[in-house]
């Protein structure tokens, strides 16, 4: 017994240990949905340059009614991953942001400028490499595409490697994942949504402060946040606004505080497991009531210990990684390559790789060094400016994000938008790939070399 109550003291009262311990669970369930986005990708392919290619089109294609008979949404099966499924992504990056602004790596200015400036650059480089190679041409309205980092597939390459990554490395990658990923919810809120109907703009916006209101009374009773959230996520289909914003900012109302303090909650269960070890019971099946008692307890104080932010973005984590972003990646994946010639590969699939691999590196290395040298920060422990230069090759992995943009870019453009819609997606396709394989090679020699030096 004795042992189990210092096993339990060891697990309270170690703050380190409380927050490594999510970090490490979020790089773990991010480095295995690389994996299978990576999977996914590769059926989309196949599946959509076989002879089953034309069911994998009408598939997608096909309509499904939501609601009842007076009341539903009919939306094709593209539409409702990416407009509705996409949404629940965003409100988990809009959780992840609120986290890393109220305590993480964006919490103060000091510990925020490094992965803010680069990721700055990060977006600004490959845009404008964009802009100036593709001039006025057919697909000029992609110039946010190779703006995105996918951090699922940055850190599942970064996995790859082993415990010879320094940690702060992972850390610095996370964050300015999350800075770009704002950079691309602001770019699609401002430039790739539509004519605006105010009307249901306004409604939506008084629910969320509604929701804004809860938050300040400290109400946390979650259903009603995902309630009405439904319904904003409805008003903001029907605004112009894309509605996966939506996601972000009702994630930005949910609750961050806890109910109780760490001090509170560690005397509460010592004192409970105390309880449920005074009276040991050697029945196999049934527990004492004053047992039973104490573990209610404990398990009201674990949910009162966690902020509903937390419950939310750890109970999403998996839903997301899995299912959310492997269907994204099948249905939107799907480049046909057979019989289309140059018209696949032609300067818009050249120039979005390109701007990806080469605007990445640029940006984020670049923006880096003067951000340090500058004086504005300062590189993280253990990370030397070799282990930055691959972190930006990494950073030009856009994937999930660069697909989602380029369906937005490209929706509205009439005659040709299934051809530019795959030129642009191939393109996405070879520069992640790129800077993959790239950036897995680079860091993998980078990291061998210093294991070499610490063993001479």
């Amino acid at each position: 017994m004795t042992y189990r109550n210092d096993h339990l003291n060891d697990k309270i009262q170690d703050p380190l240990d409380r927050i490594r311990q999510p970090f490490k669970r979020f790089l773990h369930i991010e480095s295995s949905g690389g994996i299978l986005l990576i999977v996914a990708t590769v059926l989309a392919l196949i599946v959509a340059n076989s002879e089953w290619g034309n069911y994998y089109e009408t598939f997608f294609k096909q309509e499904l009614r939501i609601g009842t008979e007076n009341f539903y949404l009919s939306e094709s099966m593209l539409h409702w991953i990416n407009d509705g499924l996409m949404a629940i992504f965003f409100f988990l990056v809009g959780l992840e942001i609120k986290r890393e602004l109220l305590v993480g790596e964006l919490s103060s200015p000091k510990k925020a400028a490094l992965p803010i400036i680069a990721a700055v650059g990060g977006m600004l480089i490959p845009a404008l490499i964009f802009v100036f190679t593709m001039g006025d041409g057919l697909g000029k309205e992609g110039w946010g595409i190779p703006m995105a980092t996918d951090i699922a597939f940055s850190l599942g390459i970064l996995s790859l490697l082993g415990k010879r990554v320094p940690l702060p490395l992972k850390v610095f990658l996370v964050a300015f994942a999350i800075v770009d990923d704002i950079g691309a919810i602001v770019v699609i809120a401002l430039f790739y949504s539509h004519e605006i109907h105010w009307a249901f703009l306004i409604i939506a916006l008084g629910l969320i402060t509604f929701l804004f209101i809860l938050n300040k009374f400290n109400i946390r009773y979650i259903p009603l946040y995902m309630v009405t959230g439904c319904i904003i996520w409805f008003l903001f289909l029907h605004s112009g606004i894309h509605a996966t914003i939506a996601g972000v900012l009702i994630a930005f109302t949910i609750p961050s505080a806890r109910k109780i303090d760490l001090e509170d909650f560690s005397f509460r269960m010592k004192r409970n497991l105390k309880d449920f070890e005074a009276n040991p019971h050697t029945d196999d099946v049934a527990l004492q009531h004053s047992q039973l008692a104490a573990i209610d307890n404990m398990q009201s104080q674990i949910f009162k210990i966690q902020s509903p932010l937390q419950q939310l973005e750890h109970n999403l984590h998996g839903f997301v990684t899995y299912l959310v972003m492997p269907l994204f990646a099948f249905a939107n994946a799907g480049v046909v390559l057979k019989d289309s010639g140059v018209d696949t590969f032609n300067a818009l699939t050249l120039t979005i790789s390109g701007s990806l691999v080469f605007g990445k590196i640029a940006g984020i290395f670049l923006f880096s060094y003067l951000t340090v040298k500058l004086g504005l920060s300062a590189l993280p422990d253990k990370v030397q400016w070799k282990h930055i230069f691959g972190a930006g090759v990494l950073g030009g992995i856009g994937f999930t994000m660069s697909l989602f943009i380029s369906n937005l870019a490209y929706e509205k453009i009439g005659l040709f938008q299934g051809v530019v819609e795959n030129q642009a997606k191939l393109g996405i396709l070879m520069g992640s790939l790129v800077a993959a394989l790239f950036g897995y090679l680079y860091l993998k020699f980078v990291f061998s070399r210093d294991t070499v030096k610490v063993k001479s």
